[in-house]
């Protein structure tokens, strides 16, 4: 409830910051001249005791000079802390939540002294030690880890809700232990503890109203003039809002600050309570009351003069500002700030630099050494030997080919692409990395390890094979880390070498890929994925996701299920589910292999080999052996269900254990390859399509007549017709095998790629007879089926665990195994495979029938100008 309410808060002020920030500084100004009401009841009346003079002891001189020295040096290592988190965005909102912060403290400090602006002087000092600015860092990061102004305010108000309470609570505690001292009697304690006080409120104030509101503004203004693309947004702050929540304070501790608040204001209750008195104003009695009579000043330390210590702290604050800006902009320079020259200028819009849009221009390579920031903010900070820390320079680290390639337009596809994931910052006295010997000490220390290693050690260690290439990921733990080293070692042996500054890598889970679906990762390809849609299929709508870069596809399939929805829908059964696999074994002799041969086809022998065969899966259990003979060769077909995996792995293992246990029976038979080409995967065969493997599916529907004229603009007769002639008579006059059908891989290859399918496997999964003929009393309506009977695919295990296959398998509801009915989630996805091939078959054989395909292409895929050109030639010839 609590987060909620400073969710809303946070909402509420990053959604309309000018009106926080005016109400703010109205606010203030109304402090400012509320003076006048308010000065008769002032607590301790300080600005009438200011007006006394006292000689200040030389001990509290030293005291007050220290207290500055300490503040000035506190405050100096905050902005330092704050420079190290790589962006000048966070070190100038930092700096503008200090500066107003100040102004409110100080607005504050002279309405309670009637605006006598001597309390300033000893008053500062404890506000700059009590304030802290890694709230406001924490809140700027949320901020800055946005892609867009909304999610600038989506990620403000979340970050309010797990930094508002805990900052709220915090505040109470340090604003009631510090109150304690203005009870105790003392005077300059008293007001110094009330400084304190003023301090932790005003910091809250500005943090909890000005700050997010700031921040809100500053980065919509800050937004480049080119499609609204943020500047601002760092990779490495992605994370923040989930390590955040993750380094939520223990309830427990919580609980006890909560009690110890209760405590204090009890406390703080019964002292004001006992102290005072009817008609008696208590800051005018007892110890300061006496005071003022017998002459003493309740004036906090005042110095009129420039005097020593006023020059040591001045000197001191001088000294740390000119360190702080001129001899540390090596050591934490940022790429990124509101004026950087590198981002002002608009991208390129070109065809060969317009692969990611959300991604401003690389930055060319500087000479000047700078760290740049980590992508991936869960690495550790990385030290070198003797505790200094490591830098790869941009000149070590990238070869000269690549570093001169980066200059060029291809570079600005993706900022940061081409350089690595990670840069390591090397000590002024430590520029050359360690010796090899060195770094195989730190990768084998369990302590330290690779995350101690800067990508030009890992390198070096990857070119003397200490560590393998395939292995970097495993080894560096983290994957990121490791395809950005790859790809920093490949690039220069490549004919181009910025060749991979349009292929993305960053922000991808490598550890859904590693050991399961590819190996030596480079990067990621994105496809562009369309929906076609609704399609009624068995009285069920669907929207099919399909990842394709051919143009006309989806929208030809779209206007299929539309024709298909407006007739009714259409039916669909499932008339086999058995995926297969063929090994092949050699024995001795011709007349050896007949008698296995006729052993394995007996109810004996098949028992004997399905025992074995059963054992080594839950779910594939064997159905049939099919047994072919060539010379002294058996090609044995194992044939099982495989539950909602695919399956060619459950069908290997459960072969290779039925092969073991056949050499059992016949000793001198040897297994030559646990695939002989008769399952037959990945490859044309007449076997899958008259015995079939995978799902077998059947799909039909009758269209009416009037949409076969208003929506597909063609007519029954004609569609028949050109059905016979091109799908039947055409594919037999090729010599086609399973390929009676207009484009049915087209659809399958689409459907596949976007749920995690093989790809390879389309070559078998398209097999496919499109069949129509006239219906309906005047044979007008249209009757049209699709048979497919080797559809290979699953929804469990290879592709479709990676979460945006996953996600297109949810937009069919057969995502991951189903529980009820192992394998039925499987066979659905083949039934939508099946029926979505209908709707792409009906479409394009109608535009085919009616003349549309080439005009169709033309509009979809290549520009009008191309087709006019190519007309007015025409004509002049």
């Amino acid at each position: 409830m609590l987060a909620r309410l400073f969710r809303l808060h946070g909402l509420l002020v990053a959604t309309h910051p000018l009106e926080v920030i005016i109400g703010a500084l109205a606010l203030t100004v109304c402090l400012m001249s509320m003076n006048g009401v308010t000065s008769t009841y002032q607590m301790c009346q300080w600005s009438e005791c200011l007006k006394v003079e006292e000689n200040i002891p030389r001990s509290d001189i030293i005291i007050l000079t220290v207290t500055r020295c300490i503040a000035i040096v506190y405050i100096y290592f905050q902005f330092k802390n704050v420079r190290q988190l790589g962006s000048k965005y966070i070190l100038g909102i930092a700096g503008l939540f200090t500066l107003f912060s100040s102004f409110v403290f100080s607005t504050v400090v002279i309405h309670f002294f009637g605006k006598e602006l001597r309390g300033l002087n000893e008053a500062l000092p404890f506000f700059l030690l009590l304030i802290d600015l890694s709230k406001a860092c924490t809140l700027a990061k949320f901020a800055l880890s946005s892609n867009s102004q909304e999610e600038v305010r989506e990620n403000i108000s979340q970050g309010m809700a797990i930094l508002g309470p805990t900052f709220t609570l915090d505040a109470l505690v340090e604003c009631l232990v510090i109150g304690i001292g203005t009870m105790s009697g003392v005077p300059q304690l008293e007001i110094m503890c009330c400084f304190g006080c003023m301090s932790v409120l005003a910091n809250y104030f500005v943090f909890m109203t000005f700050f997010p509101a700031c921040v809100s503004l500053v980065l919509e203004l800050s937004r480049e003039s080119l499609e609204g693309r943020p500047v601002w947004q760092l990779n490495h702050f992605d994370n923040v809002l989930a390590e955040e929540e993750h380094n939520k304070p223990n309830p427990v501790t919580q609980r006890v600050k909560i009690i110890m608040s209760l405590g204090l204001a009890l406390v703080h209750a019964h002292t004001r309570l006992a102290s005072e008195h009817p008609g008696q104003n208590r800051t005018m009695e007892g110890p300061i009351q006496q005071r003022l009579e017998s002459g003493g000043s309740m004036r906090p330390l005042q110095l009129s003069s420039m005097h020593l210590e006023q020059v040591i702290t001045l000197g001191l604050a001088l000294i740390l500002a000119v360190k702080y800006v001129f001899f540390e902009q090596t050591e934490a320079e940022s790429s990124l700030s509101l004026k950087s020259p590198l981002l002002s200028s608009p991208p390129s819009l070109g065809a060969e630099n317009s692969c990611r849009r959300d991604f401003p221009a690389a930055p060319k390579p500087q000479k000047t050494p700078t760290a740049t920031s980590a992508t991936d903010s869960s690495w550790p900070s990385v030290t070198g030997c003797g505790g200094t820390v490591v830098r790869v320079d941009e000149e070590e680290a990238r070869p000269p080919a690549a570093a001169a390639e980066t200059n060029s337009s291809a570079t600005s596809c993706f900022r940061d692409s081409y350089s690595l994931t990670s840069r390591v910052p090397l000590s002024k006295t430590d520029s050359e990395p360690r010796t090899l010997e060195e770094c195989l000490a730190i990768l084998s220390d369990p302590q330290r390890g690779a995350r101690f290693l800067s990508d030009a050690e890992v390198m070096t260690l990857v070119t003397s094979r200490s560590i393998l290439n395939y292995k970097l990921e495993a080894v560096l733990e983290s994957p990121e880390r490791g395809v950005a080293i790859r790809r920093e070692m490949l690039s220069p042996k490549l004919p181009v070498a910025s060749a991979l500054a349009c292929l993305p890598y960053k922000d991808y889970d490598y550890t859904k890929v590693m050991g399961t679906c590819c190996e030596n990762v480079i990067g990621y390809m994105p496809v562009p994925v369309g929906v076609a849609g609704p399609l009624l299929l068995d009285e069920k709508q669907f929207y099919v996701p399909m990842a394709t870069t051919e143009g006309c596809l989806v929208a030809s399939t779209n206007r299929g299920c539309r024709a298909l929805s407006l007739s009714g829908g259409c039916r669909s059964r499932i008339l086999a589910d058995r995926m297969t696999r063929g090994p092949v074994v050699r024995l001795p002799s011709a007349c050896r292999a007949g008698e296995v041969k006729t052993w394995l086809e007996t109810s004996e022998g098949f028992s004997v080999i399905k025992e074995a065969f059963d054992q080594t899966s839950r779910f594939a259990r064997l159905e049939k052996v099919f047994v072919g003979f060539a010379g002294r060769n058996l090609y044995i077909r194992f044939q099982s269900q495989t539950g909602d995996a695919m399956g060619m792995n459950m069908l290997s293992k459960g072969s290779e254990q039925a092969l073991h246990r056949l050499q059992l029976q016949y000793p001198d038979m040897e297994l030559l390859s646990v695939s002989g080409n008769y399952c037959t995967d990945k490859k044309s065969a007449a076997v899958n399509w008259i015995m079939g493997r995978g799902k077998s599916a059947v799909c039909e529907a009758t269209v009416p007549a009037k949409v076969v004229r208003e929506v597909l603009k063609s007519s029954t007769a004609a569609l028949v017709d050109l059905n016979i002639n091109k799908n039947l008579v055409g594919s037999a006059m090729a010599g086609s095998i399973g390929g009676f059908n207009a484009h049915a891989a087209n659809i399958v290859a689409a459907i596949y790629i976007a749920c995690g399918q093989d790809p390879a496997q389309t070559v078998g999964s398209s097999n496919c007879i499109t069949q129509m003929e006239p219906a309906g009393p005047d044979r007008e309506d249209l009757y049209i089926s699709c048979t497919m009977p080797s559809i290979e695919l699953g929804t469990v295990g290879g592709g479709t665990n990676l979460p945006p296959q996953q996600a297109c398998l949810q937009m069919l509801g057969v995502q991951g195994s189903s529980p009820g009915a192992p394998g039925e989630n499987a066979r659905q996805l083949a039934r939508v495979v099946c029926a979505t091939v209908l709707a792409g078959e009906l479409s394009l054989m109608a535009a085919l029938a009616a003349g549309h395909l080439v005009k169709s292409h033309m509009t979809h895929n290549r520009s009008k100008t191309n087709l006019t050109d190519m007309s007015s030639s025409e004509k002049a010839a």
